[in-house]
């Protein structure tokens, strides 16, 4: 299987991940034009499981190194699979209320909130599960991030006072957002828990290599879609419920939207999981939660959602992106050290 060798392409490897996790929602948006998003999920949780099939045949079947995918899925013991499969629902869930809550609030304000919380909260657990780098650098890397998050809110605050964001739905939204964060900062550590992450070469028997781990996550993702999202379509939290109906009345066009953005995330993750055996899972994990400065790019000058503003919210976006920026930097920093 390939496996990466040196930090530098492990690094490369988790800034995919953050553009991937920070543009797969414009899917979302896209569809989203005629299209409810609890219709567009079931799409994009199938792109997840196709990839991870995909992925697994391929770069998770090539060379000599470590185990092959088909061999390594009847190797792994029930702790692990179990593992693997509870980080695919706890994600799942979190995903969902995260859906739901762009749809509510908009990108520039969803994906800032929840992915914060979740970056914050995730490098702790992640790092006290697999310690790896140097804690100092790694959690001022975190506290920059977080000045950030908190200056995206006050500008989303002015946005909101200003009337350029009035959409009486926003602070359900927020609320969302918070509770999906929370959820998501758990699901990486479930699932880089089932792996070795000391030694892709050579793992350890009945333990997971990356691809095989993120098959089974993606799994998990499919089997609680079926429980989740079906209570969220029947009692969703804006507009009227939704029938499976309604999703086999899609067009082609529609639906491929939502398995490509289910693709884009996955090609992220799994990047996330193959980087974290060189990286460490604290720091693989913390540069891909650098999604939100892409969504708020993708937010601010694609989608136009802070139209109108004030001026000073303008200047409050450009030092959430340098406090940003600043942070990723010294994630990068602490796990070379």
């Amino acid at each position: 299987m390939f496996i990466v060798n040196n930090y530098l392409l492990a690094v490369v490897l988790c800034f995919v991940t953050m553009l991937c996790w920070g543009s797969w929602a414009n899917t979302q948006k896209l569809a989203g034009k005629t299209w409810r998003y609890e219709l567009f999920y079931w799409d994009y949780v199938i792109g997840i499981l196709l990839f991870s099939i995909f992925l697994g045949l391929t770069l998770g079947s090539t060379g000599d190194a470590g185990r092959s995918f088909i061999p390594d899925l009847k190797q792994i013991t029930a702790g692990n699979y179990a593992s693997a499969l509870i980080g695919g629902a706890v994600f799942n869930l979190g995903n969902i209320l995260l859906s739901a809550a762009v749809s509510l609030s908009g990108m520039t304000v969803a994906f800032p909130l929840g992915v914060g919380i979740a970056l914050v909260l995730g490098v702790i657990i992640n790092y006290i599960g697999a310690p790896k780098g140097d804690p100092t650098v790694l959690f001022l890397g975190v506290a920059l991030v977080v000045v950030a998050i908190i200056l995206n809110a006050v500008a989303s605050g002015k946005v909101q006072r200003s009337g350029a964001n009035n959409s009486s739905s926003n602070s359900k939204g927020v609320w969302i957002a918070i509770v999906a964060g929370v959820l998501m900062s758990f699901f990486y550590r479930f699932v880089a828990a089932a792996m070795d992450l000391n030694n892709f070469e050579s793992p350890t028997p009945g333990m997971a290599t990356p691809y095989s781990a993120f098959f089974i996550f993606a799994v998990g993702i499919f089997l609680s879609n079926i429980v989740f999202n079906t209570i969220v379509m029947r009692r969703p939290f804006e507009g009227r419920p939704v029938t499976y109906a309604a999703y086999f009345r899609g067009s082609l066009s529609t639906h491929l939207v939502g398995v490509f953005g289910g693709i884009i995330w996955g090609l992220g993750t799994a990047l996330s999981y193959i980087a974290a055996g060189k990286a460490g899972a604290a720091v693989s994990y913390a540069l891909g939660q650098g999604a939100p400065m892409v969504a708020a790019l993708w937010g601010i000058f694609v989608w136009r959602e802070f139209k109108g503003a004030p001026r000073s919210v303008g200047w409050l976006l450009t030092l959430m992106f340098i406090f940003f920026l600043s942070g990723l930097g010294a994630i990068i920093i602490s796990g070379a050290n």
